[in-house]
């Protein structure tokens, strides 16, 4: 299961979500992640989300696999050594403290860069390292918010909605990592490392497409436009005969000549309403009633045969249970089985991108609570076991756990 990244270590910082799925996705094609918690409660999203009989949280299954948890104090100097030694021998620190707490800690850019010339440092926060803005607080829904999210999600008629994820936060991971990866390839070139600096608002705001350069242009605001996009037509949800809903997107012109054939009305695709895409989204309305009118005569399975011959998009809403059903997830592994000490089996989503060589993978699920500490520092950082118990007795790393069998073999760089 060695994927892309394999021979890459990283060592993680951040918490909750948007440096930890950094990490999750650095993990997935094969990066060996040491992910450091504080001793006694951990990442604070251990505690979030659905909880299974043990109370751990389905949610850091997910977001924690693949890597090895290791408990240090960061505000005891000792700790901050610690992560210092740990970075001497990796490639990539990610975190998500608010700008500045590394630097209280000894352990900015400044510091850690001396320390290890190669790092790639990838600095996750709500509104960057520099501006004014950069040393507050800044959660997913203020980025969403401030990056323009907020004000296109829901209907004109009513506040803006969220979507149902923290889509902010993994916006940013994503694009963190993106950064990390295209700053290995810089370092390869040129042998030096340099900080990835990713920001929620500006995450968030890379995707808006069009948002900032319509107002500016043509003073053209974009507003909540409910399940449609403005200007895109025939795309929506339309009713069945057996009260389901479908999903149907035939708005480029020879789609939408497929669909009024199937709809049995050719003669609409020469109408001057829905001639083409611009008249369209001009009629979007008038339109969406006559398709309506059509979908809401047969039932959802009945009229999604039809249009799939037609070759027309379309589907239904779907939630896990119909994934889990669907013969597309089970052909393409989608979701994927994965052996979880704790748990026994945990079902997840699978690692993507496919990669056609190196696909990567889930080696193991999020683990307990300092699980890998002892080996991280015995077989990495070469400590004696009479110092790690000195360490446990100062409070600088949590208390011993017995190490999961799935881990005991070791992967990317070599621990």
């Amino acid at each position: 299961m060695a994927g892309p990244l394999t021979g890459i270590r990283v060592v993680e910082l951040g918490q909750v979500i948007a440096g930890p799925f950094c990490g999750q996705l650095l993990g997935d094609y094969g990066a060996e992640v040491i992910k450091v918690e504080p001793p006694g409660s951990g990442d604070v999203l251990r505690q979030w989300g659905r909880t299974d009989m043990t109370g751990d949280s389905l949610w850091w299954s997910v977001t924690a696999r693949n890597k090895r948890s290791v408990t240090i104090d960061l505000r005891k100097p000792e700790g901050q050594q610690l992560v210092r030694d740990l970075v001497a021998q990796s490639d990539i620190l990610v975190e998500n403290f608010r700008p500045g707490t590394l630097e209280r800690w000894g352990l900015g850019w400044a510091e850690l860069s001396a320390i290890r010339p190669e790092l790639i440092m990838v600095r996750v926060s709500g509104f960057g390292q520099t501006g004014p803005y950069a040393r507050r607080a800044g959660y997913a829904s203020i980025g969403e918010a401030m990056g323009g999210l907020r004000a296109l999600t829901g209907y004109p008629d009513r506040p803006p909605i969220r979507v149902g994820l923290s889509i902010g936060d993994t916006l940013t991971g994503m694009f963190g990592a993106l950064g990390a990866l295209a700053a290995l390839e810089a370092r390869r070139r040129t042998g030096r490392g340099q900080v990835v600096d990713a920001s929620i608002y500006e995450s968030v705001l890379a995707v808006t497409e069009s948002l900032v350069v319509e107002w500016c242009a043509r003073g053209t605001v974009r507003e909540r436009t409910g399940p449609t996009l403005p200007g895109i037509a025939p795309s929506n949800v339309y009713p069945t005969a057996d009260g389901q809903e479908v999903l149907l997107a035939a708005n480029q012109d020879s789609v939408f000549r497929r669909l009024v054939e199937v709809m049995g009305m050719p003669e609409l695709a020469a109408d001057p309403r829905f001639v083409d895409h611009r008249a369209r989204g001009k009629h979007m309305t008038e339109i969406d009633i006559i398709i309506a009118g059509w979908t809401e005569r047969f039932p959802a399975a009945d009229l999604l045969t039809r249009l799939h011959e037609a070759g027309v998009p379309a589907g239904l809403v779907y939630e896990p249970r119909d994934m889990l059903d669907d013969p597309q997830f089970a052909a393409r592994g989608s979701i994927t089985t994965v052996a979880d000490s704790r748990h026994g089996e945990l079902s997840m989503q699978a690692v993507v991108p496919r990669l056609s060589d190196t696909p990567g993978g889930i080696r193991w699920a999020g683990q307990e609570l300092g699980a890998d500490t002892d080996h991280v520092l015995t077989e990495l950082l070469r400590l004696p076991a009479e110092r790690v118990e000195e360490l446990r007795r100062q409070g600088v790393i949590g208390r011993a756990v017995a190490r999961p069998a799935e881990q005991t073999a070791g992967t990317g760089a070599g621990l």
